[in-house]
């Protein structure tokens, strides 16, 4: 038995990404594991501790007996709390000792990812703790690891990896979320249809459909009176989806033609990260 062919897609991207981590942060001196990266309360050191804590919960190792303080101001709700507790639990950790944990985790999943003869449709246990199906559990990892990989990017003042095989995984799982986000969330309007215009390292232009119904669905071909259409660029784009920045913040970077008042609704709805 070998890997699946549509789960090793999706390993491959993961570690393209998680191997780019590692490169990012072990030459890191202490001081630069304190940066602020754009996730609230979080430096570089937590992200890579969230990094290194979901990937010990997917080996299937026991989650730490952890006692958050409370006075952490980013954690506001249940999701943010069950992460938190990876993160804070390795915040006394040393730059040598997150590098060498990163290092073992990075080896302990390759080798049971490498090994992994389960069909896609197999029930797991997710990076949440929620039930999944392995695919839609790997696919997450992809994602989450390729996020945070540009997290640490950003706040470490070294770009790249915007069109790598985990940024393909990331495209398609954010456009899976956009007929919701115009139809139900941002409450477009019947029989109507938004362009999505995005160029820079990834481009690709979509149309979300409403139908007579309100539901919503997302395709390739162009819409010749649109209600709305949004252009700008893939990183800008990424920021928005994971609720890095605002959209006020980022005003200059989306160009709106159309229903304004629709767009900023989608604008304002456009974040699917928690």
């Amino acid at each position: 038995m070998t890997v699946h062919p549509s789960l090793q897609s999706y390993i491959d991207a993961w570690t393209h990404s998680i191997e780019a981590i590692s490169e990012l942060v072990t030459p890191l001196v202490e001081g630069e594991w304190n940066r602020a990266t754009a996730c609230p309360g979080w430096s570089v050191r937590d992200v890579v501790s969230h990094v290194i804590g979901i990937e010990c919960e997917m080996l299937g190792d026991p989650r730490p007996i952890h006692t958050l303080p409370r006075d952490l101001y980013h954690v506001t709700n249940e999701i943010t709390r069950y992460m938190e507790v990876q993160v804070d639990v390795r915040r006394c950790h040393t730059a040598p000792e997150m590098t060498s944990e990163l290092e073992y985790v990075i080896i302990r999943r390759s080798r049971q990812l490498r090994n992994e003869t389960r069909k896609p449709d197999t029930k797991v246990r997710g990076p949440l703790g929620t039930e999944t199906t392995l695919e839609e559990a790997l696919r997450l990892r992809a994602f989450d690891v390729w996020v945070h990989e540009q997290d640490l990017r950003r706040a470490l003042g070294k770009p790249g990896h915007l069109d790598s095989p985990a940024a393909l995984v990331t495209r398609d799982l954010l456009l899976d979320a956009l007929p919701r986000v115009v139809a139900k969330d941002a409450g477009a309007p019947a029989n109507s249809a938004v362009v999505f215009d995005v160029h820079g390292p990834l481009e690709f232009m979509r149309t979300v459909r409403v139908d007579a119904e309100g539901q919503g669905s997302v395709t390739g071909s162009p819409s010749l009176g649109p209600a709305a259409t949004l252009t700008l660029d893939w990183e800008t784009y990424v920021l928005l989806a994971c609720g890095r920045v605002t959209p006020d913040s980022v005003a200059d970077r989306v160009k709106v033609e159309g229903d304004q008042d629709l767009a900023q609704a989608i604008l304002r709805k456009f974040s699917i990260t928690p």
